[in-house]
């Protein structure tokens, strides 16, 4: 047998293996990116359950405090007006205030996990595609040199 011969041969086997090669890492890379999609995605969900939970602390909180309030202002024979619905209606709206504050959170968080996650699919997308791309010139380039032996 030639010698030319196998050295293309092997030259045209090597640029196949490597075009393999590249080819599973292209899917890997998207697999690998969908994984991590997903995860960015299951934080967005549990980063919302966990300002729901807080928003309801925080209204059950509001809820004994006003009940404090209400019991200390009867127990001192005052009237609910003025000062003392005053000091009622401020802890409402602070309430309410923080409550606002904990969903603009949330929705603030779940936003960066959703952009986290569409992020981390086009860097996969990126990278699989370049990966193919490799794979091909992969295989053109053995290609050539198989035939560039087989021509000497």
């Amino acid at each position: 047998m030639n010698p030319m011969m196998i050295a293309a041969g092997a030259s045209a086997a090597g640029s196949l293996l490597g075009f393999k090669g590249n080819q599973a890492a292209a899917k890997a890379a998207r697999q690998t990116a969908e994984y991590n999609a997903q995860v960015e995605e299951n934080n967005a969900i549990l980063a919302a359950r966990a300002k729901v939970d807080e928003e309801a602390n925080l209204r059950q909180n509001a809820e004994r405090l006003l009940g404090t309030q209400r019991v200390a202002t009867a127990t001192s024979g005052v009237q609910m007006s003025g000062s003392p619905y005053l000091a009622l209606a401020d802890t409402y709206f602070n309430t309410e205030m923080d409550a606002l504050r904990i969903q603009y959170a949330s929705d603030v968080e779940q936003t960066a996990a959703e952009a986290n996650a569409a992020l981390a699919r086009a860097e996969g997308r990126a990278t699989a595609n370049a990966l193919k791309t490799q794979s091909y010139v992969s295989l053109l380039e053995g290609g050539q040199k198989a035939a560039t032996l087989l021509m000497s």
